[in-house]
């Protein structure tokens, strides 16, 4: 089976940027966004998984979060931007602001 990378879309201008990318790396990708992740993750058997960025803050009520799924499947998971906030948030850690 090819190695497969699932990218989470949370909005962000680059997403198909790093699709492209990775797809020419040799690996296939596929883009969903992040409100049919979890329907689509179990059947799709990634090999890793991104957490796009997005213009939402993990301090607003009600952004979107990554499927819990996610961080079960044991397969590793880079967020990136709002992708690796949220991720730190969802998994116990605390995103803040700096003074710089």
């Amino acid at each position: 089976m090819t190695d497969r990378i699932l990218i989470i879309d949370f909005g962000s201008q680059v997403t198909q940027l790093i699709a492209r990318r990775v797809r020419e790396s040799g690996v296939y990708s596929e883009i969903i966004p992040f409100n049919k992740a979890e329907e689509i993750l179990a059947n799709f058997n990634p090999k890793g998984i991104i957490l796009s960025g997005g213009p939402n803050s993990v301090y607003d009520i009600d952004t979107p979060r990554a499927p819990e799924a996610v961080f079960n499947m044991g397969v590793p998971v880079l967020g990136i931007c709002y992708g690796e906030q949220t991720m730190c948030e969802q998994m116990g850690g605390r995103v803040s602001t700096s003074d710089e």
